[in-house]
């Protein structure tokens, strides 16, 4: 499962399965090792090039990591050594580390602002310097970072807080997005989506707005935005209800009102308190082309195509519903470079890869030995992943060891993650350890 089921990569058929390997960790676990709440990481993201990755996690610190050739022993925390025959042409290294937030307090409403990092966005730049915007819920920070001269002394990486951009949200911040012309970018809350200048930090313009006169009306939030990958006037924003909206800045100032709707019919059944929560989606991505869109809900992987509003080109099934208060957890999502694959997380530190077209979902999971616990390659694979033009197939054959929830360790989640834009790379972070594994 991937883009669409045509378009320029379609005839090709189906995607044949990667065979995952292990990279590389930083910060791995010992058994019995006690997790700081702090040290959890809470966003990961590559630049387009995959030159560089950051983290950002719940103490308010962003982490970079550079793409170098593959030495003799991973790099970082992780000093074993790694088999030859696991060994890709590059691997990654630690950068630096700088303090990105720091806990707040809002005495006008008496409410602490947590430290944690939301989002991590980088911003593509013509100079030698890294620049990349980091929020907490309520305060967006423009980070450059480059290389410091001292007399007499090697260079050192240094971050520096270039711009504050705040006071503009009144509720939680959700995501960050810059555009594809490095000029602006939006963020999102729960009931609006403002837009930013990257050079002006006095003022935003709101272009989404679905706050309603009365607030015991509310029916949905907003959950996330995202732009569009080459064109400028156009992002999605995702609600709480499972829609995606696709906006166009040119049409009107609002566009929450001229914005597309894309979402799956109701079904006729009586809706419930835990049918409204598994709905709403938590992440989005668009594909490299654009063309496509995939979200994460709860129970289901979706992927839509822009041409089509009324369902989904592919629902793929996950998990069943388990109710206890891991329903309120939200998943990240990511499709490959080459739109391909699809990739997300679950619980047990599993990382579940599709493919597009054809061939079986591997599991991969969070430790150094990824295959370990694998879904085996079902026997026909033509029903779960074949694509109708026009229709929607829901793969619904569970994984081995999620058939039961009795065998689902809640505590063990895999939230956050990133595909490599070029290569088949994933970086995956397990509570407070980042996992990579590579594939060819």
């Amino acid at each position: 499962m991937s883009e669409a089921a045509t378009g320029s990569t379609a005839a090709n058929g189906g995607s044949d399965p990667l065979e995952w390997q292990f990279l590389q960790c930083f910060g791995e676990r010992t058994p019995g090792e006690e997790i700081q709440e702090a040290d959890i990481i809470s966003a990961v993201t590559f630049d387009h090039t995959g030159q560089h990755l950051a983290t950002g996690d719940r103490g308010g610190r962003v982490v970079l990591f550079e793409r170098v050739p593959t030495q003799a022993k991973a790099a970082g925390a992780d000093q074993r050594a790694t088999p030859a025959s696991r060994l890709s042409s590059f691997e990654y290294r630690y950068l630096t580390e700088f303090q990105s937030h720091e806990p707040e307090f809002d005495y006008l409403k008496s409410l602490e602002i947590e430290e944690k990092i939301n989002k991590v966005k980088w911003c593509r730049t013509s100079c030698g310097s890294r620049m990349l915007l980091s929020t907490n819920d309520k305060t967006i920070k423009l980070w450059r970072v480059g290389d410091r001269k001292i007399t007499g002394v090697e260079k050192i990486m240094q971050a520096r807080c270039r711009r504050v951009f705040g006071n503009a949200h009144t509720y939680h911040i959700n995501a960050i997005s810059i555009s594809s012309d490095q000029e602006t970018f939006i963020s999102s809350d729960d009931l609006r989506v403002n837009l930013w200048h990257l050079d002006h930090t006095n003022q935003s313009f709101n272009v989404v707005d679905i706050k309603p006169p009365n607030m015991e009306d509310l029916t949905e939030v907003i959950t996330g935005a995202d732009f569009h990958p080459s064109h400028c006037n156009l992002f999605a924003f995702s609600s709480s209800k499972g829609s995606i909206r696709v906006a166009d800045m040119r049409s009107s100032a609002l566009c929450d009102k001229s914005a597309r709707s894309y979402e799956e019919a109701q079904s006729t059944g009586s809706k419930s308190f835990f049918s409204e929560i598994i709905s709403s989606v938590s992440d989005m991505k668009w594909s490299s082309d654009g063309r496509y869109i995939l979200a994460r809900d709860y129970m289901n992987l979706k992927l839509w195509d822009l041409n089509m509003e009324s369902a989904p080109v592919v629902t793929y099934s996950l998990c069943d519903l388990y109710e206890n208060d891991c329903i309120f957890d939200k998943f990240d999502c990511a499709i490959s470079g080459n739109g391909q694959y699809v990739t997300t997380g679950s619980y047990n530190n599993f990382l579940k890869v599709t493919g597009r077209q054809g061939g079986p979902e591997t599991i991969v999971e969070a430790s150094r030995d990824p295959l370990r616990k694998r879904l085996q390659p079902q026997a026909k694979v033509s029903s779960r992943f074949g694509l109708n033009r026009g229709a929607s197939k829901r793969l619904t054959t569970p994984a081995p060891a999620e058939q039961d929830a009795g065998n689902t360790d809640f505590s063990e989640k895999l939230l956050h993650l990133a595909w490599h834009p070029e290569a088949n790379l994933i970086a995956a972070a397990a509570s407070n350890s980042l996992y990579m594994f590579c594939a060819k």
